[in-house]
């Protein structure tokens, strides 16, 4: 069984930075793609970023400029470090990823984070 724990969200004013980690602990092998999803009020679940084992990475347009996803394969952890916040990027953070578990790739959920961002 894998775990992902999102840390690092919070309430923060409007135009600061955030970064969110998701660490992976468990039985696997590796840790494939990863990404990052949120969940706005009213809003479905949507995908903001995304980042394959090999570091290549892809953004929703509405936030590639200022959301930047990376990783750190030794500790098992994907970050998204979001900035100049705007009140609409309030929502749960949900971290996704596909793990090899030793018969293939499974893919596991956090229970997120919450970001609030004020004016």
């Amino acid at each position: 069984q894998v775990q992902l724990v999102e840390s690092g969200g919070g309430l923060v004013q409007a135009g600061g930075s955030l970064r969110l980690s998701c660490v992976a602990s468990g039985s696997f092998f590796f840790l494939n793609t990863v990404a990052w999803h949120r969940q706005s009020p009213g809003v479905p679940r949507n995908l903001v970023a995304r980042i394959l084992r090999n570091g290549a990475t892809d953004y929703s347009e509405a936030v590639k400029d200022r959301f930047t996803i990376s990783r750190d394969n030794a500790k098992n952890t994907v970050y998204l470090e979001i900035k100049n916040l705007k009140p609409a990027d309030t929502g749960k953070y949900f971290c996704a990823g596909d793990a090899e578990v030793g018969d293939g790739l499974r893919s596991f959920w956090g229970r997120g984070t919450q970001v609030t961002v004020s004016i």
